[in-house]
């Protein structure tokens, strides 16, 4: 399915594009959430997610470069085999993507997305590691390559990658170094993405492509809105604004599958 061409349309994509990023401004996450899960409830999920993927390229840009050539280098070592582990799962899941009918893969987007408020407002419990040992084993190759290989795969599938921020939050990086390694890992599984959406036509036509590309100006617009708001925002209101947004675009995806919105 296409981008119906009209202006009214268009402008619902820009603003979109810009709640979302304004969104990541302000909370710091949910860029790929509240966008694709968005634009998901009026398009073909698949083209959603292709869609989505440019945008998302283009605010990491901006955030690796907080990282210097040396953290560059020694994040790559440290990571690599969660880095290249992921990528495979993300062109997996990308292919997947290309083989589910919409409304199934439009009621998973609904489930993942509420799943994903479930765990951050800990309504959902996540295991956490509470020893030397178990923080140790997790970081060896086999764990990484394990844990970014089922990462991917969901990322691929979904533009939801929570599986891998949290795993990196876990890693007890500063924040600025944080920031700068996530942007970092999804730059360059964003930057194989593009390319492998194109080969395997999950772009329906060149001016889905042409859109996606002009997307990015409004996503890093709403990016600098967002940053320049949230001083004056508490903590507990952004996250509140943040998981309602997307809890209600969860539970539109999921009846839309269902046939029931």
């Amino acid at each position: 399915m296409s981008f119906p061409i009209t202006p009214s349309f268009l402008l619902a994509v820009a603003l979109v594009v810009t709640l979302a990023g304004a969104v990541n401004g302000v909370a710091g996450f949910g860029f790929a959430v509240v966008g694709t899960m968005a634009l998901a409830t009026v398009v073909d999920p698949a083209v959603a997610v292709a869609f989505m993927i440019v945008p998302i390229l283009a605010v990491n840009v901006s955030l690796v470069r907080e990282l210097d050539g040396d953290q560059v280098r020694s994040c790559g070592r440290r990571f690599g085999p969660l880095l290249v582990a992921a990528t495979v799962g993300t062109v997996l899941g990308m292919i997947l993507l290309d083989f589910l009918p919409e409304s199934p893969l439009r009621v998973g987007l609904g489930a993942v997305t509420l799943a994903f408020v479930a765990v951050s407002q800990r309504i959902v419990p996540v295991p956490t590691l509470t020893s030397d040992s178990a923080n140790g084993r997790i970081e060896r190759p086999t764990w990484m390559a394990a844990i970014g290989g089922v990462s991917g795969v969901l990322f691929g599938a979904t533009n939801v990658g929570v599986q891998l921020v949290a795993y990196l939050r876990s890693r007890n990086l500063s924040h600025e170094l944080f920031v700068g390694v996530v942007a970092l890992v999804f730059l360059g599984i964003n930057g194989v993405r593009v390319a492998v959406a194109g080969t395997i036509g999950l772009y329906p036509d060149a001016t889905t492509v042409a859109l996606s590309v002009a997307a990015a100006v409004p996503a890093a617009a709403g990016v600098a809105l967002g940053a320049r708001l949230r001083p004056r925002l508490s903590d507990r209101l952004r996250r509140g604004l943040v998981l309602g947004l997307l809890t209600v675009i969860g539970i539109r995806l999921t009846l839309g599958g269902l046939g029931l919105a």
